[in-house]
Parts: structure tokens; C-alpha cells; sequence
């Protein structure tokens, strides 16, 4: 008896997997469905767009006319579809209900929930083996809801996961620190909702520490000053790895996406006011538990800051690599971000103007057929926009259907941040009250309430 194959499927006709149905990944499919090419989207999450849920109570500082892809436009305009207003800002959501939901809906049967892929490689092929690896197509685990194991095969793999399960520790080592773990019941990392009645009790009348200096510390800020308006004794305790320097508070009036500019003013309006204070230089290395069960940070100085009641950890995020370990990729050694993007979106050095926009070529690996997009493709780097990662996908799915004129085109002009220099620029204690130089004149300030348009980091 001839004993039945293990080899999989070799066929062309394979889906493309597409993982994560969120902004990116939904954009991807629906390209490929422009295109003729069948996409088959596998979403851990209950629904679409699971981990914007989980913010929808923030604020974008894009636009609707920016953060809608074309092709999924197409794609919803014949269910009678009503784009929402593109000069105003939707929240988390928003985004989810009225737009990426329905693109979902309208994919049916195309896109599967509670499916968690769990490996990806070559069939057949482990990450060694050399021999017609490229023939072969890939072949994904995945854990399904009720326990259960399968897999799938597919022609080419899109990884949309994003980054959003693995945010970065206070540690400023990239570690957690001393006893993160052991305060676990007084320490977040995501943004708070603080206008729900629990979450508001938790902080108002509170003293919170805040670390971190990208866009999500600064809506924790200005939304910790707005109940600090109507609840006496909440202050916030904003702990700067680096100094206060002129890009700080990002573009201000110079940023040309003007919520984005407005996110760090109101932040800068949180300290001015007295809701906030700035303390810079502190590299967290020790999280203790005080008598009274508050936290005091311990610096790797030595410093001891006063206790808090509460820490809201906004280090960013970190992409998820554990299920690509079969796959070989080529990622830069600081960022994990593919090596040919890293250069144009390295904190270290990126300066004035905007990220150059970028498509296959960029996000290319050894590994053909595979392909890290949207905020994964970033890595660890801060600032992505979700029109930088539609204009991703535009040209990787040009390239997955042959279509290398089109893939190479660009499509896309990204609006300035207005800031200049990188993180390595100002992260030195000595530095911590000196401005940052560089090519753009700092932040004008400008008289703005404390609620001002928020954002989550990540940049949408």
C-alpha cells in the first residue's frame, strides 16, 4: 500500500495568507481580491480590527480621507458604503465600525476569527534545508478557537499581526525591571480609558507615573490633565528616559498633520499648567513596593522618585517574531525591522521630513513570498501611519501578481512630522536641558485647551 503523501499541496492556485485583519491586513486583501487574487485572513481576534478595539477610545490624528485604502473602497462601494467625512478625525472605534468592519463583511468567508497562527515555514522545508525550497509552498499552523490544531497551505504569506501584544517594559535596558512583574496590578501599558466610571476611579485623585515620550504618553498625559481639572490631587509624573529638548513635544505648529502637532502641545500644556511634571534623565531599573503598597521607580542612578499610586508604561511596542522562526528573514540588528527599510526609519538618525515611501523592494527577505507589513515592518521604530502602510501593501500585492512596474511605482507623499534629529541625539543626561538643534526651529507654543486630539502610538 502506497503510504499517502505529507508533502502538502504545490499548486499556484493557493490562497495568499494574509494574518491579522486589521487596517493593513484588510487592505492587503482587498487588493488582492482587485487583482484576481484569492487572500485567505487569519485574525486571532473575535472580530475585525481587534487590537484597534482594544484603543477605540482614542482619538486618530488622521483624517477619515486618510486612513481609508482605495482598493477596499472599491471593494465596499457596492454594499452602498458611505465614507465618512474626510476632513474629520475618527477614534479607535470609529475606524473599526465604520470602516473596517464592513470591508471585513464584505470579504465573507475570507477572512477567519479566533484563528491564531502559531508557525509559519516551507512545506516540507525547515529553515536549513536548501533543496527546491522555493518550489514549495507554505504551510501555516493554527490553533482555532476550541483548542483545536490544523494548518493551511499558501502561495505567499502577508504578515499583518502588527505589534500591538508585545508593548515594551519600564526597563530602560529593554528588560523589565526590578519587580515590573511583582506590581503587575498597579502597572498598564496601554493608554487608559478615563472616561469610563472604573478606569476614571482608578486614577482620579491618584498619583500616576507616565513613561515614555511618543504620542501615546502624551494622550495619557492630556487626558490624565483633564480629570486633574475636576478631581483635586491627580498629577501625573512624566518619566523621560532623555531631556527636555526642542522635539520634545514633536512638530507643533510645523507638523502637517495638525492633531499630531496639537497631541505634544497639549502634553507641554499638561506640564505648564502644573498637572504634569517632567523628569528627565531617568532610566528606569527597579520598580519597589512601598509600605503602603504604592511604587516608587528606582533610577539606574540611584534616584528614588516619591511614590506613586499607579504607572502607565508607553515604551512602544516590539514585533512578535516567535511564529516566523522557521522563515528566514532579513531584519536590521536594532530595529528587527527588514534591512532594507531600517535605514529610513531608524530613530537613531532620522531627521527632518518625512519617511520615504516604500513598497516590495524595501520589505523584501531572503525568504520569497514573504512579506512584514504595516506596523510590523517598522519593527521597533515609532511614527507609522496606516497610509504608509496601504501604499505597503498596494505595491507588495502588484509584485505577488506580477506586476513589477506597478509595484515599483510610488503612489504616495507622506506630511512632515516637523521634528528633527532622533532619539540617540538626546538621550544623554548631560543634555537633558539643551535644546536639540538640528534643521527645524522649535515647537511654537500656542495657547490650547488640555483636551486636545489624541492618538495612540503608532501613529494612524
Amino acid at each position: 500500500m502506497t503510504a499517502p503523501s505529507t508533502e502538502g499541496p504545490t499548486t499556484d492556485q493557493l490562497p495568499i495568507a494574509v494574518i491579522g485583519a486589521g487596517p493593513i491586513g484588510l487592505a492587503a486583501a482587498a487588493h488582492l481580491v482587485e487583482r484576481g487574487i484569492e487572500p485567505l485572513v487569519l485574525e486571532a481576534g473575535p472580530a475585525a480590527a481587534a487590537a484597534v478595539r482594544e484603543w477605540g477610545h482614542v482619538r486618530l490624528f488622521s483624517t477619515w480621507g486618510e486612513v481609508t485604502d482605495p482598493a477596499a473602497e472599491k471593494l465596499l462601494a457596492p454594499t452602498g458604503w458611505t465614507k465618512p467625512d474626510a476632513a474629520t478625525y475618527p477614534s479607535g472605534g470609529d475606524w473599526a465600525e465604520r470602516y473596517l468592519q464592513p470591508l471585513a463583511d464584505v470579504l465573507g468567508d475570507r477572512v477567519r476569527y479566533r484563528t491564531t497562527v502559531t508557525g509559519v515555514s516551507r512545506t516540507g522545508r525547515d529553515r536549513i534545508v536548501d533543496a527546491d525550497r522555493e518550489s514549495r509552498p507554505f504551510v501555516l499552523h493554527l490553533t482555532t478557537a476550541d483548542g483545536e490544531e490544523e494548518r493551511v497551505f499558501a502561495r505567499a504569506v502577508i504578515d499583518a499581526s502588527g505589534t500591538w501584544t508585545k508593548p515594551g517594559p519600564a526597563g530602560a535596558d529593554g528588560l523589565p525591571a526590578l519587580g515590573e512583574k511583582a506590581a503587575a496590578d498597579r502597572v498598564t501599558y496601554r493608554v487608559p480609558d478615563l472616561k469610563g466610571p472604573a478606569v476614571r476611579t482608578r486614577y482620579a485623585g491618584k498619583r500616576t507615573a507616565v513613561i515614555g515620550s511618543g504620542a501615546s504618553a502624551f494622550t495619557a498625559l492630556a487626558t490624565l490633565a483633564d480629570v486633574a481639572e475636576d478631581e483635586p490631587g491627580t498629577h501625573a509624573v512624566w518619566v523621560l528616559r532623555r531631556g527636555i529638548s526642542g522635539s520634545t513635544f514633536g512638530g507643533g505648529e510645523a507638523d502637517q498633520l495638525p492633531a499630531r502637532g496639537a497631541l505634544g502641545l497639549a502634553a507641554k500644556a499638561a506640564v505648564d499648567h502644573g498637572y504634569a511634571d517632567a523628569v528627565t534623565g531617568f532610566r528606569t531599573e527597579a520598580i519597589e513596593r512601598a509600605d503602603d503598597g504604592r511604587l516608587i521607580l528606582v533610577g539606574d542612578d540611584g534616584r528614588r522618585l516619591d511614590p506613586v499610586d499607579e504607572v502607565i508604561v508607553l515604551t512602544g511596542f516590539r514585533p512578535d517574531l516567535a511564529f516566523l522562526s522557521e522563515i528566514r528573514l532579513g531584519l536590521d540588528e536594532r530595529l528587527q525591522a527588514p534591512t532594507a527599510l531600517a535605514p529610513l526609519i531608524d530613530p537613531n538618525v532620522h531627521s527632518c521630513g518625512t519617511v520615504y515611501p516604500h513598497g516590495v523592494n524595501e520589505l523584501s527577505h531572503p525568504e520569497r513570498g514573504v512579506y512584514l507589513v504595516g506596523m510590523k515592518s517598522y519593527g521597533r521604530a515609532p511614527t507609522f501611519l496606516a497610509m504608509t502602510g496601504y501604499e505597503q501593501v498596494r505595491s507588495v500585492t502588484a509584485a505577488l501578481a506580477g506586476d513589477q512596474e506597478a509595484a515599483e511605482r510610488v503612489e504616495l507623499t507622506l506630511p512632515e512630522t516637523g521634528v528633527c534629529g532622533g532619539a540617540g541625539l538626546f538621550d544623554e543626561r548631560e543634555n537633558a536641558e539643551q535644546s536639540g538643534g538640528g534643521c527645524c526651529a522649535a515647537p511654537t507654543t500656542l495657547q490650547i485647551g488640555i483636551g486636545a486630539p489624541a492618538t495612540v502610538s503608532g501613529g494612524c
